[in-house]
């Protein structure tokens, strides 16, 4: 399941590529325009400037914008970054120990396939699909 990190994250991209311009976007204005709890933005945003999909500055006349084309903006990289994997079970995630069961696991290659499937489909979507309802 994708938590709530991993969508609001798509949402605020969103809202930032909707409102795009030369000027930085405050916090507060896409938590009003998102529904979305300030302080849950304020856990969202270190990542997403980590990251350099972001730039972020202080004080007045400060808030966000993004760093490249929406075009570049891959919602599996995204919830990648917020999620942390998109694994359908534990030994396929980052940085699992290898399963001692692996060679005789009859259920691996379906987890593997879903894991890969579902990989494919979220690289494949970029917020410039979002943001013009091509999906």
């Amino acid at each position: 399941m994708i938590s709530t990190r991993g969508r609001y994250a798509i949402r605020v991209l969103i809202d930032l590529a909707e409102h795009s311009s030369d000027d930085y976007i405050p916090m507060k204005k896409i938590a009003e325009r998102q529904e979305l709890s300030l302080k849950y933005i304020e856990r969202i945003m270190p990542l997403l400037v980590k990251d350099n999909l972001v730039e972020g500055i202080s004080g007045k006349g400060g808030g966000y914008k993004l760093n490249h084309p929406i075009e570049e903006y891959s919602v599996g990289h995204i919830l990648r970054l917020t999620e942390g994997d998109l694994a359908p079970v534990a030994c396929l995630g980052c940085n699992a120990q290898e399963c001692n069961r692996r060679a005789e696991c009859k259920t691996l290659p379906m987890w593997q396939k879903y894991y890969d499937m579902k990989n494919e489909f979220f690289d494949s979507i970029t917020i410039a699909d979002l943001v013009n309802n091509r999906i």
